[in-house]
């Protein structure tokens, strides 16, 4: 629905300018340059982040569980990667399953327990299984020709001799409001991916709770820590799992607490027993002791063992 809501926009703001010819060029401008990005996008992306891959034998722990989690989930073994980066935070890239990669931040990993890490990653691999980032491209390709056709509006029409003064309101108000409406869309769309990712995390690691917990763990700290690649390119918050330095009115995301709420719904129906998991934050060093194992959750505890970053177990 929030598709074809973006369609319709288009085809209005194409109808109100009056030039189909415009509409045309406009489309298949942003249908080039999206498709370039739609192909490139996981290279692009790891690339900004300065983003290291890892395997087996680099990081057996983060690794395997991931690798776990994606056989629980039916997909592709995704290539995997960290981030030197303290602000905690993950995505997930990559044309299709077969070509997707899923990223987590230091600061994340040092942060959350094993369980918390299996969640957020669950949350990443739900991405991949739900084919977001094909959506998203679909989404960016009809919200980037509204906001090439309205800037290119006044030039393709920009009133005749009979009615121009009406023509040239009309003109000037699709091109200030067509671009704020399909940046509104845009955001709906992509906050009912997050919710979608959500739910197919809590499915895939079968701890909804656990997601929960490191959802209320990491938002506060990802908008507390500076986020460079953020900073300077700010398209590339609505990648994380978590908004970063953005008001709710303009996130990309829902409200954190919306999505705990939903959590804890799930929980409930898949039996789980009621209220949330602890939300307390674990020291440092038990927090990167518990934080990875190759095994899936749920556990009925995590055990301390060597971080993934550091097999040697050194802070």
């Amino acid at each position: 629905m929030l598709l074809s809501a973006l369609t319709a926009l288009f085809m209005a703001l194409g109808y109100t300018l009056g030039g189909s010819g415009g509409a045309v060029i406009a489309l298949l401008v942003a249908a080039g340059m999206n498709l370039f990005t739609f192909w490139n996008a996981d290279k692009i992306v790891l690339s900004m982040h300065n983003a290291r891959e890892v395997d087996a034998q680099s990081a057996p722990e983060f690794y395997g569980l991931v690798q776990a989690l994606s056989q629980r989930a039916g997909l592709p073994m995704p290539r995997v990667y960290v981030i030197d980066q303290d602000a905690p935070n993950a995505f997930a890239t990559g044309r299709n399953p077969e070509n997707a990669a899923v990223a987590a931040t230091t600061g994340l990993l040092n942060m959350l327990t094993r369980d918390e890490v299996a969640g957020v990653m669950a949350h990443e691999l739900g991405h991949v299984k739900n084919r977001d980032t094909l959506i998203m491209t679909m989404v960016a390709t009809i919200a980037g020709a509204i906001s090439m056709l309205a800037n290119f509006g006044l030039f393709f029409r920009g009133g005749n001799e009979e009615n121009g003064h009406s023509n040239m309101i009309a003109t000037l108000l699709a091109v200030i409001v067509a671009p704020f409406a399909a940046m509104i869309v845009q955001m709906a769309i992509s906050r009912t991916r997050e919710y979608g990712a959500d739910q197919a995390g809590a499915e895939i690691s079968g701890n909804p709770r656990a997601l929960a917990s490191a959802l209320a763990k990491i938002s506060g700290r990802a908008e507390l820590i500076p986020n460079p690649v953020a900073e300077r390119n700010p398209a590339a918050a609505q990648l994380y799992i978590v908004p970063v330095h953005v008001s709710e009115l303009f996130s990309t995301h829902p409200a954190t607490e919306k999505r705990i709420a939903a959590l804890e719904e799930i929980a409930q129906d898949m039996g789980q027993k009621d209220g949330p998991p602890p939300m307390t934050m674990p020291s440092q060093t038990s927090a990167r002791a518990s934080a990875l194992s190759p095994v899936v959750p749920p556990v009925a505890a995590p055990k301390p063992r060597r971080s993934a970053l550091d097999p040697h177990g050194r802070d």
